[in-house]
């Protein structure tokens, strides 16, 4: 295969890939709720949560623990928590292999370290990552009461983002 028909096929892949990419991250739809382990840290102990929670609106956070961006918007995260208060039910999820490079422990520290004061959880099977077309970190996604999405968006998220995604599904 020559070297120009090479390249023609890897960017008629990536352009195929982005369009499924985009396609899944759909802001319309509904996600079936999701069995995610909790990992004990600050504002979060060990055990199961289902998440997207019926009848409650849900922010759902995507995170990993080498993720500078992740890290930088935790003060903006704690802030919309704090503000938000009991209107939703906030929960920060990390798909890394744990047990691997990476331990529960590293996790609950790094929440400590980045004063996290909510649920964290770990999707260990991808099933909500997948549901919702998560890509990479960070990512945000708001469901309303009926887990229909709201926002579904990658990227760095100020206080009033997550604010203004509440307000939206709570309407």
């Amino acid at each position: 295969m020559r070297r120009r028909e090479l390249i023609a096929g890897v960017l008629g892949l990536g352009a195929v890939g982005g369009g499924a990419y985009i396609a899944t991250r759909s802001e319309t739809g509904t996600v079936e709720p999701v069995e995610l382990q909790t990992i004990d840290a600050p504002g979060s102990e060990a055990g199961t949560m289902t998440v997207p929670e019926r009848g409650t609106v849900s922010v759902v956070k995507f995170f990993a623990t080498w993720c500078g961006t992740c890290g930088a918007m935790m003060p903006e995260v704690r802030a919309a928590h704090e503000d938000i208060g009991d209107e939703a039910n906030f929960v920060s999820v990390t798909y890394e292999p744990l047990g691997h490079s990476v331990t529960r422990a590293d996790v609950a520290d790094w929440w400590r370290d980045h004063e996290g004061a909510w649920t964290v959880a770990h999707d260990s099977e991808f099933v909500l990552t997948d549901a919702l077309g998560v890509a990479g970190v960070p990512t945000t996604a708001v469901l309303d009461e009926e887990n229909r999405i709201v926002l579904n968006d990658g990227g760095y998220k100020r206080e009033k983002d997550f604010i203004e995604a509440v307000e939206k599904a709570r309407a």
